[in-house]
């Protein structure tokens, strides 16, 4: 292959590197909007008394207060998902009801922000102060009822119970999981708790919105989602989409954060009722609290096995904190099981159930892992537990019990009950093996001593995430031969920075046999663009990729047939080659093929469409090792090394593939060690701030190595599987069992500090 799997420099990098203004609020300079700012709720819980805006009203600069009063009635979720949503339609623009300490009570629109911010002080709001429900584990049958309003409605109904704060309930699972259970020689179980983790992106949440020539809702803004903000937009002012149009500009990262519309209804309303342009920009205090962060949860794991480490039961149950509104709250915990109980496959019986519930906190949402991350924590933690209690080595357990290529689980996605889904790609088993020689392991498992006081352990896991979501996920590509002989790429999906439009134009570069300055990309406009469900679920390379795929093959028939007529040639003497239409005699160039439709021949505009939905969803799979030194004086905790190994089918692009794994394994480590979203007694978040949420800086993630172990999967573009989102989930357990390893202390609620380590240390040796 000439372009696809060969390390293609991203095309947007240079323009990146030096800083040109190509984000959401450089494009906005010159349209004079208002400036949007919220006023925010003090409390968890609350319902609003009277709110007295008059004298806000009368601050100069300011243009428009609006309350609960102004908005419509419309219940909506700002979840990014595709209709219909799974997700509760449980928001207004504005409620009467405040949920967690920063929902959003009042809008101020003012043309400076020295005045807007001067009006959100002086607007007067009386409260009936609530009880609020700030222990999810509580949550169920709590005598506060989150949402006591009549109004909420679900669209697919998970089991929603508003009076006893569920929003939704999941079971799965097949065989008799009790029974087997008892008849297993080997028990082990565990109760896991992760916590709440923050995006952290480098760009904030922004939108800016104005109405354009014709008289249309214009919103630019920095969303993964841009069809699906349109939907929101359109239900919340309830006016029809046609009158709505989203433009997408590159964004500064997203995580999954920016699947949901935080900031975008404020200023469409704004919009909407002054006619007048607006924008919206989180500080960073706004984004970490009051956007959203990855769900907490409690995770409880029991395994049963035979004596030669057989996996015959495996039963998962889970609780999720979802926050004040369910957004994103009956999907994340479903991958908690459907992406871990299929790489056990040989298993008699497996179950998986759990229950989100409603917390007075800030929403969960959406964040890379997406579920899978906090399942694969538990689930790899209670597979070193069973290891060590059978006396085996953790590598060669997972060995026993993975899913192979060629094999079946019903758990796959896109299975049905009678007809399991058959793993056609995976190299985990040879990602084991290399990641084991990588890291040394079998010189350094389980512990090497390095000083009196010093002690190194080696961990690991294995993990596997999906690649879109079979039978949902949908996208578009259309491609268009320019008169000058150049190709546009039309493109619905969201580059997050991940390379996701390099990797589209290598597809369709390989398919023509044309060099990138060949190809313009244009994404993503929801007037222009076709469509594509979003940016998220892993599905970019593999679901928007065959949909490029089918219309760069589409375009290449084309041309062939346009080159035909053209050289008067039949199809067994034509070929295509090097951007050349040719026969043994003639031939012509894809620019002289453009002329002659335009200029002097047919006058004929070449486009072709590819569209895609799959029916299955390839997973990738990863193997993670991790080396850490413990101090035992201190519990402090060194990362000093980690090994990746990675199955993504074919890497479209390898420089990217290797880049994505390093960043998502980077918030892996973060997630493992440092991060925490945390609140006080009442409710208030205090890790706010970049001064209070630890992220991990160069230092702190010693050496990573990453692997690329290819498998090739035939549903796939050029034998392509997602990368995204399957590199977060390993480091969590990697690095809880090496510690484990190391000094004896197995860390089940995240993250791990030395102080946990510490104190676990001290109760083992006063145990002994």
């Amino acid at each position: 292959m000439k372009y696809v799997s060969k390390p293609m420099n991203k095309i947007d990098g240079i323009d990146i590197a030096m800083g040109k203004p190509v984000y959401t609020d450089d494009l906005q300079t010159g349209r004079n909007a208002l400036i949007v700012k919220l006023k925010r709720s003090p409390y968890p819980f609350a319902k609003i008394k009277s709110i007295d805006k008059a004298i806000a009203e009368k601050v100069p600069g300011v243009v428009a207060v609006y309350t609960y009063e102004d908005v419509p009635q419309i219940r909506f979720t700002i979840a990014g998902q595709s209709y219909p949503e799974l997700s509760p339609y449980d928001r207004l623009i504005l409620d009467r009801y405040v949920r967690y300490v920063g929902d959003e009570v009042a809008i101020v629109a003012a043309k400076n922000e020295e005045a807007a911010n001067k009006a959100i002080a002086l607007i007067k709001v009386e409260y009936e102060i609530l009880e609020p429900v700030l222990d999810f584990e509580k949550a169920i049958g709590n005598p506060s009822e989150v949402h006591p309003e009549d109004n909420v409605d679900v669209m697919i109904d998970t089991g929603f119970d508003k009076k006893n704060n569920i929003v939704s309930v999941h079971d799965i699972g097949y065989g008799d999981v009790e029974e087997e259970l008892k008849k297993c020689p080997v028990l082990v179980e565990g109760t896991y708790y992760t916590q709440a983790q923050a995006h952290a992106m480098m760009e904030s949440y922004r939108a800016y919105s104005y109405i354009d020539e014709y008289g249309r809702l214009t919103i630019v803004s920095s969303t993964q989602v841009p069809f699906h903000v349109r939907r929101i937009i359109a239900r919340a002012l309830d006016i029809p989409k046609s009158k709505v149009r989203v433009i997408k500009p590159r964004i500064g990262g997203g995580f999954g954060g920016k699947q949901t519309a935080h900031v975008d209804p404020f200023v469409a309303f704004v919009t909407f009722k002054t006619g007048l342009p607006a924008k919206l920009v989180y500080n960073r205090k706004e984004s970490f609290s009051a956007s959203n962060s990855r769900h907490a949860m409690r995770v409880k794991v029991r395994m049963g096995s035979d004596l030669d480490g057989n996996i015959k039961a495996l039963d998962v149950q889970g609780l999720a904190d979802t926050g004040a509104y369910g957004e994103h709250g009956p999907t994340v915990f479903t991958l908690v099981g459907s992406k871990t109980l299929p790489l056990y496959n040989k298993t008699v019986a497996c179950r998986y159930s759990a229950k989100a519930v409603y917390t007075n906190k800030m929403s969960a949402g959406a964040l890379r892992g997406y579920g899978a991350t906090q399942g694969t924590f538990a689930v790899e933690s209670t597979m070193d537990k069973l290891a060590e209690k059978l006396r085996m080595d953790p590598t060669d357990i997972r060995l026993k019990n993975i899913i192979n290529q060629g094999e079946y689980s019903e758990m796959l996605d896109g299975s049905t009950k009678d007809s399991p889904v058959q793993l056609k790609s995976s190299t985990l088993n040879e990602c084991i093996k290399r990641g084991k020689e990588n890291i040394e392991w079998d010189k350094k498992f389980p512990r090497v001593k390095v000083s009196a006081n010093k002690v190194r352990g080696v961990g690991m896991a294995v993990t596997m995430q999906g690649s879109g979501i079979a039978g949902v996920d949908v996208a578009s590509a259309i491609l268009k031969l320019n008169n000058e002989g150049f190709f546009t790429l039309f493109l619905g999906s969201t580059d997050m920075g991940t390379g996701s439009d390099t990797t589209m134009l290598q597809i369709a570069a390989e398919i023509l046999d044309l060099p990138a300055d060949k190809f313009t990309v244009h994404s993503a406009d929801t007037d222009i663009s076709p469509y594509d469900t979003g940016s998220y679920a892993s599905s970019t390379a593999y679901v928007t990729g065959n949909a490029v795929e089918k219309a760069a093959m589409n375009m290449r028939s084309e041309v062939l047939r346009c080159g035909k007529k053209i050289l008067n040639a039949s199809d067994e003497e034509i070929e295509f080659l090097d951007g050349k239409i040719f026969t043994k005699e003639k031939s012509i160039t894809i620019d002289e093929l453009a002329h002659h439709l335009f200029s002097t021949g047919e006058r004929q505009q070449l486009v072709t469409e590819g569209t895609f939905s799959g029916k299955v969803s390839p997973p990738p799979f990863l193997a993670g090792f991790a080396e850490v030194e413990v101090d035992m004086e201190t519990g402090k905790i060194e990362l000093i090394n980690y090994v990746a190994e990675v199955d993504c089918g074919t890497p479209l692009n390898p420089n990217i593939a290797r880049i994505q794994t390093e960043g998502g394994i980077v918030q892996g480590i973060g997630m493992a060690m440092y991060e925490d979203v945390r609140y006080t007694e009442d409710g208030r978040m205090i890790t706010d701030t970049f001064m209070q949420y630890k992220i991990p800086s160069r230092k702190d993630i010693g050496n990573v190595k990453v692997e690329i172990v290819p498998s090739y999967e035939p549903t796939g573009p050029f034998g392509a599987k997602s990368i995204g989102e399957v590199v977060i989930n390993t480091p969590l357990p990697a690095i809880a069992n090496a510690v484990y390893n190391a000094v004896g202390v197995r860390v089940c609620d995240l993250p791990i500090t030395p102080e946990k380590v510490f104190m676990g240390m001290m109760k083992n040796f006063l145990e002994e």
